[in-house]
């Protein structure tokens, strides 16, 4: 191979990022831009908060991107529908040229995350370019692949983060310029973050940008549903073509720590009584009569010498910790590293869900993933059910793993802040 061509294979074992035409929403034909964006499609509480953001405006992107009819290929074709109309309607319109888009969150309390939205060049795990930490849902995929199938457009942009070399990359140099102009949209959601929006279109940026990223990895921080998604896609779409791209929103967590959360188990059908008298014996189990931010507080210090987790659903709190180490033993898969091993949502689906609870971990009618805390809470106390609250894993474990190759349960991480989904999307045929 000569040199050119050396260079260029190279090139692509990293970061791959494209400009793209952006579809917006025109200001003048909704209602605020603050009215029709929304949190990503799995961070919405369903129904509660699916109401609430259909009725803050016609136009919700929410009505794309969780489409409500009676079957999926009633929902599909409804988004599709809706789509195609909003696009003749000049609500959703294209930026007139390709670029790519510096994004700004900020609470007003400190937190400033900056990162650049673009299409990625989407690659295989062997590649070791993209790197996912979490295993995924076979029936959400399908679901996510019907619908971008249905709207030939990807809805919401996944977050990525890659280590680069802070202040002092192109990449960054350009985010910080850029975020001193007059932005291209501002606006301020419900959750008091605000939103700030510039293009990127000029070619030496782009270029600086490309070869920049072009060194780089990344790991998958929040979207491993959509990203598994684009490539069954693009596996369906002889290449070259536009599906051999996915949206994303890339940060450079050296300049900017993303924060990392949990997401919470809702247990369906399954009172706290039942749940705790399965396992007595198994666990140290400890009544808590204390708010939810003491409880809270007593879990992150139990998770700091083991594996622990609250119950909640009856109006008090109960710390599972100190589990019997026979009984992690025989339900713990012994082929992974010992990080993985010990991590709580390990024990949560190998040993609590599979052998205690024998919940399947994908089964949408027996338990729920929710990522707000007093949300988990509020409808397990309603429905009868049980709220199993998780305290939040390192990113650094989470990135070690990843680069050894292993996958951790599912759901297990909630990073953050995540882009709004409304902002800027992407039509597959433009």
């Amino acid at each position: 191979m000569n040199s050119a061509g050396h260079s260029e294979a190279t090139a692509r074992r990293g970061l791959e990022l494209t400009p793209f035409r952006g579809l917006r929403y025109d200001p003048d034909r909704v209602g605020s831009l603050a009215a029709v964006t929304s949190p990503p499609y799995d961070v919405v509480v369903r129904p509660d908060g699916l109401h609430q953001l259909q009725s803050n405006d016609p136009y919700n992107i929410v009505r794309l991107i969780l489409p409500q009819a009676t079957t999926p290929a009633e929902r599909n074709d409804q988004a599709a529908r809706t789509l195609r109309r909003w696009l003749a309607e000049g609500v959703l319109a294209a930026d007139p040229e390709p670029g790519l888009y510096v994004y700004e969150q900020s609470d007003g309390n400190g937190l400033l995350q900056r990162g650049v939205i673009g299409t990625l060049r989407l690659s295989d795990p062997s590649e070791g370019v993209v790197l996912p930490h979490e295993d995924v849902m076979p029936h959400v995929v399908a679901d996510r692949a019907a619908l971008m199938r249905a709207t030939s457009a990807n809805l919401e942009p996944l977050l990525l983060t890659y280590r680069g070399d802070g202040s002092s990359s192109a990449t960054s140099e350009l985010v910080e310029q850029t975020a001193e102009r007059p932005a291209l949209l501002a606006t301020t959601t419900e959750d008091g973050f605000h939103h700030r929006l510039w293009s990127l279109t000029g070619p030496a940026d782009l270029a600086r940008i490309r070869t920049d990223l072009a060194r780089h990895q990344a790991l998958i921080a929040d979207g491993h549903h959509r990203w598994a998604t684009y490539r069954r896609l693009r596996a369906e779409h002889p290449s070259p073509s536009p599906w051999d791209y996915g949206l994303v929103l890339l940060v450079d967590t050296a300049r900017y720590p993303l924060r990392v959360r949990a997401i919470h188990r809702l247990l369906h059908g399954v009172p706290v009584s039942e749940a705790l008298h399965a396992v007595d014996g198994l666990f140290r189990v400890r009544r808590l009569d204390v708010p939810l931010t003491a409880a809270l507080s007593t879990l992150s210090d139990a998770a700091c010498a083991g594996n622990a987790f609250l119950l909640a659903g009856d109006g008090a709190f109960h710390l599972l910790d100190r589990p019997d180490p026979a009984l992690l033993a025989r339900t713990i898969p012994a082929d992974h590293p010992a990080a993985w091993r010990t991590l709580d949502a390990t024990v949560l689906h190998a040993t609590l869900l599979d052998h205690v609870w024998h919940i399947p971990e994908d089964d949408p009618t027996r338990i729920a993933y929710i990522h707000d805390t007093a949300a988990t809470v509020e409808k397990a106390e309603r429905d009868g059910g049980t709220a199993v609250l998780m305290h939040p894993v390192r990113e650094e474990l989470v990135r070690d793993l990843a680069r050894q190759g292993v996958t951790m349960p599912r759901k297990s991480t909630s990073f953050g802040p995540k882009p709004a989904s409304g902002l800027v999307l992407r039509a597959l045929d433009l």
